[in-house]
């Protein structure tokens, strides 16, 4: 079967290649980042707000926040807090619920009509 071959081989190389380019892009970005955050550092040194220790620190956290977070993409937003609460009714409690309704509606109207009568009684 040399077909098979060729399409394992053209498979394999495919991933290689792909992920090639997605670490040339994220060096790309990342570099990116660094000189936007030199750009950034070295306008608040000139202000006064950071002196050169402080500044490369910064840029420093910058850039390994951003390689983590491109490592780790928001694993938080992933998984949630606490799992989802399923209720399973049996039946009965179904058929309840169902029957409920038709309660619900009948005290509406109990309320709506000694409401009215309140107002009425008021007006005397």
């Amino acid at each position: 079967m040399p077909g098979f071959d060729d399409l394992v081989k053209k498979a394999f190389y495919l991933g290689v290649g792909v992920a090639s380019y997605a670490q040339e892009k994220a060096g790309a970005t990342i570099n990116e980042l660094r000189s936007q955050a030199q750009k950034l550092a070295d306008e608040m040194i000139a202000r006064g707000e950071l002196n050169t220790e402080e500044a490369r620190k910064f840029v420093d956290d910058l850039v390994r926040q951003a390689q983590q977070d491109s490592v780790n993409p928001a694993q938080e937003d992933t998984k949630p807090k606490q799992p989802r609460q399923i209720e399973i009714l049996s039946d009965e409690e179904e058929n309840n619920q169902a029957n409920s309704q038709p309660k619900i509606d009948n005290l509406r109207e109990q309320v709506e009509s000694l409401q009215a009568e309140l107002r009425r009684l008021k007006q005397e």
